[in-house]
């Protein structure tokens, strides 16, 4: 008598949640830099992604992971408590490291001859003493991928900063890495992208609306 096949997983669900705004977002690139809070508005956009994500039913998510910095860990707290989970830091999800470029005002970075390639052709480039943006992204999908494979068939929130969300998108919709420039993340704007056994399906991307339900799709 045949054996019987394993079932495959079950599909998970991970929304994932830019950091809400802080006192230099537009203004200067902060990177992995410590001590960079919410702004008031950021706690506001912050609370209200928890309202949004509770909407789908607070018990129906299996954990709430943020990265190590403060400004996500910030935003992950009401999340976290609103769907009644402790916040899970996970290294994987931190900022892109910009080296030398940490810190500096956006409107200086932008007149670097560098700036191009960062724009045009970043799968080429790596920050002066930093890290790579093909490196970033298979960092970040690699943990998104532990993650999903530690909670099989659940919903997870996984709280990051904008170029590592979109090149966990990008990855998912096997876009190029070259073209996830185009991909938008807004302070607090969710992204859901279902993880199934036969491949990704992003549900939504850069959402700021009021309702979620109707990315619950299977």
């Amino acid at each position: 008598m045949a054996a019987k096949k394993p079932k495959p997983p079950k599909p998970t669900t991970v929304f994932l949640v830019r950091h809400g705004k802080t006192p230099t977002t537009g203004s200067v690139l902060p990177g992995r830099a410590r001590g960079l809070r919410l702004s008031e508005e950021g706690l506001q956009q912050a609370g209200r992604a928890a309202l949004r994500l509770a909407g789908l039913g607070a018990d129906s998510f299996a954990a709430v992971y943020a990265s190590p910095m403060e400004r996500t860990r910030d935003t992950a707290k009401p999340i976290g408590r609103a769907l009644h989970q402790r916040v899970l830091v996970r290294k994987g999800l931190i900022e892109a490291d910009f080296g030398e470029w940490t810190g500096r005002k956006l409107s200086e970075l932008s007149k670097l001859p560098e700036w191009q390639r960062v724009q045009n052709y970043p799968s080429s480039f790596r920050f002066p003493g930093g890290e790579s943006f093909a490196e970033m992204q298979q960092r970040v999908s690699g943990v998104l991928h532990e993650i999903v494979a530690e909670h099989p068939g659940d919903r997870v929130v996984a709280v990051s900063h904008a170029d590592p969300i979109k090149a966990a998108v990008a990855d998912a919709m096997g876009t190029h890495l070259d073209l996830f420039q185009r991909i938008v993340i807004g302070p607090c704007s969710i992204s859901a992208i279902l993880f199934t056994p036969f491949g990704p399906r992003v549900l939504a991307v850069n959402s700021t609306g009021d309702d979620l339900s109707s990315l619950i799709l299977s």
